[in-house]
Parts: structure tokens; sequence; C-alpha cells
């Protein structure tokens, strides 16, 4: 699992049958920005815990499902600060 802040909403009009009906977020953990599916309904800003493998493919609803990132908590209180101390 790893932590990370939801920077926007992405946008994709054109998907493949399967992703039809699921939201997609650009994140950022650390310096890298990553697209993660989000089937919590999270908002710009929010902290939230990402999975990826074949975690991320059964938190979207499918070991079949097209993902390797998705947003499975939003985090309700965290400070950067604090965890780098």
């Amino acid at each position: 699992m790893k932590i990370c802040q939801v920077e926007k909403p992405l946008v994709a009009t054109n998907r493949i049958p399967g992703l039809e009906h699921k939201h997609m977020k650009v994140v950022r953990d650390g310096s890298a920005q990553m697209v993660a599916v989000d089937v919590v309904g999270s908002k710009p800003g929010d902290w939230v815990i990402c999975v990826g493998s074949s975690a991320a493919r059964e938190a979207a609803g499918s070991k079949e499902y097209p993902s390797d990132f998705t947003i499975v908590g939003i985090i309700d209180n965290w400070q950067p600060e604090q965890a780098e101390q």
C-alpha cells in the first residue's frame, strides 16, 4: 500500500468496455504522478491509501479488471510532516 495525494480527476472519454463507469484520478507519490482508479470517491487534495498489482484489480471490482493502481481509502487526518519525523 502507498499513501498518495489526489491532484485532479482524469477524464478519458474513449475507454475499453471494462473501464466504462470507473472514475480515475491523478495522484502523486512523492515526485511521481500516477493514474489510479477511484472506487471511494476522493477529491483533489485528499490523502488516500492506494494498492497496486492484483490487489488493485480486485479492489476495482474484479480480478479481470485492467487496473494496476486503485484508491481504496481516504485518510481522515494525516500530515506528511509527521511521517518524516
